[in-house]
């Protein structure tokens, strides 16, 4: 069927003019009946957002933990192997100054074993 209106421009107007007035109306209307479940909705985005932040911190605080004790164990390790390499250079020090005295005694021991045999002989002589 055929609208048998006649529909001036100015009619025409009006009621679009109606129309967007009504749709405004029913969206505001709709806002601020959705006010408060978006209110919530955002409340819980910021509340996952801030709780997603706290792991994040945690996770960080954790590996900076686990880099600083890997940290500590290397130098523990390193420190270790220091005072064992100078314990074995004092341990090769001291065994060649014992080996350098027990050669000097033994030169010595010669040496006087040599002059009292020279004196021996040289009493023997006179």
């Amino acid at each position: 069927m055929k609208n048998s209106r006649n529909t001036e421009l100015s009619d025409r107007r009006a009621a679009a003019a109606q129309a967007k007035t009504a749709l405004l109306t029913a969206y505001r209307t709709a806002q601020t009946a959705a006010q408060p479940t978006r209110l919530a909705r955002e409340a819980e985005r910021v509340a996952v957002a801030a709780a997603r932040e706290e792991r994040r911190l945690e996770r960080e605080r954790v590996k900076l933990e686990e880099q600083e004790r890997l940290v500590a164990e290397a130098a523990e390790r390193q420190e270790a192997v220091v005072a064992a390499a100078r314990a074995e250079t004092e341990a090769r020090e001291t065994a060649e100054k014992g080996r350098m005295a027990r050669l000097i005694e033994d030169e010595a021991t010669r040496k006087a074993d040599r002059d009292r045999r020279y004196a021996n002989r040289k009493a023997r002589q006179a």
